[in-house]
């Protein structure tokens, strides 16, 4: 094998394709997925397969060429699987219109790898999944696209 230098194509930004299966995972999923945006009417919940989706407008935090270019949003697919159960609270389902906010995504650990997966919104509002066994993706499905905001969220102190 011959040594070359790196060129600017092996640098690029490849989307997301990540799996978290432990409650360290789930953290950099959390991570990624803060402050992604997305309308009520993208949550689909599938009992028959067991599982939860969400299709979120997502930050790229890990974009490291924010200095290049002005800030981007990627569509993301968000699924749990082994979803059990799904309670909500502090959302109007009815609200057609309702575009909800994450600010993480955590885990609570039951009995024998069993537990509940809590998304947290902005505005109070909740998404609490009980699931038989921690197993969720986050698969980028789009090209980034430039912010509306033209910048990254930030978070009052």
């Amino acid at each position: 094998m011959t040594e070359r230098d790196a060129t600017f194509e092996d640098g690029r930004e490849a989307p997301l394709n990540l799996g978290a299966f432990d409650p360290e995972d789930l953290q950099i999923l959390s991570s990624l997925t803060q402050d992604a945006v997305f309308p009520i009417t993208e949550m689909s919940w599938r009992p028959g397969a067991r599982r939860f989706a969400l299709l979120v407008n997502r930050f790229r935090w890990e974009d490291a060429g924010r200095e290049r270019h002005e800030a981007e949003r990627v569509q993301s697919l968000l699924v749990v699987d082994n979803v059990l159960g799904v309670a909500s609270q502090g959302i109007d389902r009815g609200d057609a219109d309702m575009i909800l906010s994450l600010l993480s995504v955590t885990f609570e650990p039951g009995e024998e790898g069993a537990g509940h997966v809590l998304l947290t919104l902005a505005g109070d509002g909740a998404i609490r999944l009980e699931i038989e066994a921690l197993e969720v993706t986050l698969k980028d499905v789009t090209r980034p696209y430039r912010a509306p905001s033209k910048k990254a969220p930030s978070h009052p102190e």
